[in-house]
């Protein structure tokens, strides 16, 4: 009974408080997948462009079993995530929970973090295994909701922020790639920043580069969808199988703290820039210690990071896991250890850095 020595120090005004928390965080790791569900089935879609209507009829607007439905709008109204109307027994959702939980695209969907989540609770025993046992978990184990999910949270944010104030945030280099540059996006995923970066800059060459074939091949797809492959190519390579081509732009989102050895991926990428090339490196925005990080955001990436960025980048040589939550001060001396000379902020959003490093 030693484990229960200390509860006769018990406040039990904390004791219900901290409870009450941990029985809501329980609560809402449910809610993530049945708000999943509706985003698969199309539930939200439905309620969104029918509007105001019963749960008959949604079933039958998004093809669903009515029944199950039923219950889960029960539930999503007892969590504040669709409105319940008793009068006539109708729900709906207002224009904000339709942009947060049915607005592809939108920066403030988060479809693409609660498909990224259930990814992980698919896979539980091996996290725990991993947790256990301090090894490495490469990127390409984890179920393929990590990716797809992965690409979904980011990629509003790079349409939102890329072309507007990160690249002019960069000296020099929008001129530079308006007038033809040769650019490598390393660790490029599904490639979303690739094509938005070849749609934008039609006379620049784009080469996207990823050490995972599977996020290769969709990303060839996604090219081909938007009509950019005169400009574009996709090639599985490691960032320190960059080729060396005299790059004037090459571009890392969010995958720098990921690599095992990210001194030694820089210092190659730095050997593969032209002498007045620019290393643009975007990454979770982050302050130099914990303290700065207790926040939601900082919640949100220590738990990918425990989850995935360390272990990816324990699966790695060196091993260095850096994590999700590195910091400027850690990625500066990270880049100079490589041999960048100069490197500063550019930009920042509510979840990224933007670095701007120079030979």
């Amino acid at each position: 009974m030693r484990g229960l020595a200390h509860t006769d120090k018990l406040d039990p005004e904390k004791l219900e408080q901290f409870s009450l928390k941990v029985m809501t965080d329980i609560g809402s790791s449910v809610l993530t997948l049945l708000s999943y569900i509706g985003d698969q089935t199309g539930v939200y879609r439905a309620l969104r462009d029918g509007g105001r209507m019963g749960a008959d009829a949604l079933a039958r607007a998004a093809g669903v079993d009515a029944r199950y439905l039923r219950e889960w709008l029960s539930a999503q109204a007892a969590a504040g995530y669709v409105n319940y109307h008793a009068e006539d027994e109708t729900f709906s959702l207002s224009p904000e929970q339709a942009v947060v939980l049915a607005q592809e695209g939108h920066p403030a969907c988060m479809q693409g973090y609660a498909q990224f989540a259930i990814s992980q609770l698919a896979t539980y025993e091996k996290a725990i295994d991993v947790f256990r046992s301090g090894a490495g978990r490469p990127w390409g184990e984890h179920h393929s909701g990590c990716f797809c999910g992965t690409d979904r949270f980011f990629r509003p944010g790079y349409a939102l922020h890329m072309l507007d104030s990160w690249l002019p945030g960069l000296d020099g280099v929008v001129e530079k790639l308006q007038r033809g540059a040769r650019v490598a996006d390393v660790g490029c995923g599904h490639g979303s920043s690739t094509v938005m970066l070849a749609e934008a800059f039609p006379a620049s060459v784009i080469e996207g580069f990823d050490f995972h074939l599977p996020s290769i091949e969709a990303a060839r797809e996604r090219a081909e969808e938007a009509g950019v492959t005169g400009n574009t190519s996709f090639e599985v390579r490691a960032a320190k199988q960059l080729p060396a081509k005299g790059y004037d732009l090459v571009c890392m989102f969010d995958a720098l703290h990921d690599m095992g050895d990210p001194v030694g991926a820089a210092r190659h990428i730095r050997e593969c820039l032209a002498p007045d090339g620019t290393f643009m490196v975007v990454e979770p925005l982050a302050g130099d210690s914990l303290s700065d990080n207790l926040n939601l955001l900082g919640q949100l990436f220590y738990s990918s990071s425990t989850l995935v960025c360390t272990p990816a980048s324990r699966a790695q040589e060196v091993g260095l896991a850096l994590g999700a939550q590195a910091g400027e001060k850690r990625l500066t001396e990270v880049l100079k250890l490589a041999g960048f000379t100069r490197v500063r902020r550019v930009a920042q959003t509510q979840s990224n850095m933007v670095l701007e490093a120079r030979p």
